[in-house]
């Protein structure tokens, strides 16, 4: 059994050994990571999965960022250990942390991803939407928290420095 927890700082490099064994570390060489340097993430959002006993099984993390004039979350990394896989703890991310997301008050979420696995949490490719190269543009996937959210919104994804909805 599993519950989940707002990642708090003391959490950071158990997390980042997550990710480190979930994505290797040359993860940090994706363009996304440029969007994310130098940035705090959005903490109320950023939360992790432990068992009875205390040993991280997941984590998930949002960063605010721009696309054109709007702002919007950026989704990730998330990562589940491999020993915990197959116990529905990347679901339960995701769906904790897009309903916290919508209750604070955010409007849209970004993340590059495959669309067959993140739509069924309503993501659906973002045409229009430009991230950093060298990302394959039909990974570029977007959810509206609120309806109509993504209605008119262009252009390239940039760093954002607050975390305003």
């Amino acid at each position: 059994m599993y519950t989940l927890h707002p990642e708090t700082p003391d959490d950071w490099w158990e997390v980042e050994n997550l990710y480190d064994t979930c994505f290797a570390p040359g993860r940090t060489a994706l363009s996304s990571y440029r969007l994310r340097e130098g940035v705090e993430p959005v903490r109320g959002l950023c939360v992790v999965a432990r068992d009875a006993d205390g040993i991280l099984g997941a984590a998930i993390r949002y960063w605010p960022v721009m696309v054109g004039h709007w702002h919007c979350l950026l989704l990730g990394p998330i990562a589940v250990h491999p020993t915990a896989q197959g116990e529905g703890l990347g679901s339960a991310l995701m769906r904790d942390t897009l309903e916290r997301a919508r209750e604070a008050g955010h409007e849209r979420v970004i993340l590059v991803g495959d669309e067959p696995y993140y739509s069924r949490f309503g993501f659906v490719r973002l045409n229009g939407v430009d991230m950093p190269p060298p990302t394959n543009p039909d990974r570029i996937l977007g959810v509206a928290l609120v309806d109509g959210a993504w209605d008119g919104v262009k252009g390239s994804v940039s760093r954002c420095e607050t975390t305003e909805g």
